[in-house]
């Protein structure tokens, strides 16, 4: 197997655009590119674009009446209107060309999972995939096509039997958990702010899979106001033991940015560097129990010239094995790209100031009542006697 990894990219998928009102502004993707081409990671990892995803491939998904709905809204943006697939909404309203960008963003996940499982890379990036809330029959929250559900889809048609979605993104993966709701072979983990204060309001800890998967679907819901030790606590009081446990044969990872407490659309507290170090965290985790394959997605983050281009290019070079530590100074070129294309002044560092990150570890004790730890306790009680584990 090689040990370089893959960076999945083509400037196409920037076409992927709700209009200059819309919060999922495409320049996240572009600067984003930028920055990882500035710390010289392109010539790190191996840069692929991968076709986009055809008929076949988003029916392992997306049912074939809702793929024909995007591409007739596609040519007419104006016939999506009233429809009843999710499309002409505020959330998702319907572009031209909406269809064509939307199947080469999953084609970049496909093509991720594909190089992993077949030896071609042992860690795999498409920044501009985990577009997670899409279902297989309508579009939701900015989400046309499901390009984590698809990849994870192709990685059991080639054979994977066990394969373990994590979902750190703001927002409950609800899409992902939806497509495999009734199959024991995925277990996916979702850590959100809790659905009573933020779409899609769903995610909460008794949703734990269908009566033929019961324990595959985990969620772990996060009060408000949740800040880098909570969020760390949770994760590592449930995604490690779980994944110990399942064992899977691919890791596939949603890292979505607006968990941070810059984001404009959300309520937790998170900075840079306990993303960073959730990111060094699902690495890891894919050494220790996937024999290194790891594919690693995006997904939201609205704070587009702080927060989104560095988070992910502490993404892609941790998955190409070069870590840009915290408290690098950013290329001043891409902050003068930054203030060219967005009359913003960029970071100048690679941190928010609070690294290195620290959180309580769960084995050490936890207090009942305290909201946070209910919340992983709420967690830990639905799904580990289901898997055999002690809550």
């Amino acid at each position: 197997m090689s040990g370089r990894a893959q960076l999945m990219w083509d400037e196409a998928v920037t076409g992927y655009d709700f209009g200059p009102d819309h919060p999922m502004d495409p320049v996240r993707l572009a600067l984003t590119w930028k920055l990882v081409g500035a710390f010289g990671l392109d010539r790190e990892a191996h840069v692929v674009a991968a076709k986009p995803a055809g008929e076949s491939t988003l029916r392992l998904v997306h049912r074939e009446d809702y793929i024909e709905a995007v591409k007739a809204a596609s040519a007419d943006p104006g016939s999506a209107n009233g429809s009843s697939y999710g499309l002409g909404t505020l959330d998702d309203p319907a572009f031209a060309g909406m269809h064509e960008v939307s199947a080469l963003i999953a084609g970049q996940s496909v093509g991720a999972a594909e190089a992993v499982w077949h030896g071609d890379a042992l860690h795999a990036v498409n920044f501009a995939g985990g577009l997670h809330h899409a279902m297989p029959g309508s579009a939701s929250g900015f989400c046309v096509y499901n390009d984590a559900a698809l990849a994870i889809a192709r990685l059991l048609e080639l054979g994977a039997e066990r394969v373990a979605y994590v979902d750190v993104d703001v927002h409950h993966g609800d899409g992902v958990q939806a497509a495999f709701w009734e199959d024991p072979r995925v277990l996916t983990i979702s850590l959100h702010e809790h659905p009573r204060t933020l779409f899609p309001q769903t995610g909460w800890p008794g949703e734990t899979g269908a009566e033929s998967a019961e324990g595959s679907a985990v969620n772990v819901a996060l009060p408000a106001g949740t800040a880098d030790a909570g969020w760390l606590r949770a994760f590592h009081a449930v995604v490690p033991e779980l994944i110990a446990d399942f064992r899977p044969q691919v890791l596939v990872t949603q890292h979505g940015a607006d968990t941070h407490f810059e984001d404009p659309l959300a309520h937790l507290a998170v900075s840079l560097d306990a993303q960073r170090a959730v990111q060094v965290a699902c690495h890891d985790l894919a050494h220790e129990y996937a024999d290194g394959r790891w594919v690693a997605l995006g997904g939201g983050g609205y704070a587009v010239v702080e927060v989104v281009p560095r988070s992910w290019t502490h993404l892609v070079a941790i998955a190409a094995g070069r870590p840009v530590e915290p408290e690098t100074v950013i290329p001043e070129s891409w902050r003068q790209e930054v203030f060219a294309r967005t009359r913003e002044l960029a970071p100048l560092r690679m941190t928010d100031g609070r690294w290195p990150v620290s959180w309580a570890e769960w084995e050490a004790g936890y207090d009942p009542a305290d909201r946070l730890d209910q919340a992983i306790l709420d967690t830990r009680r639905a799904v580990f006697p289901l898997r055999g584990l002690l809550a």
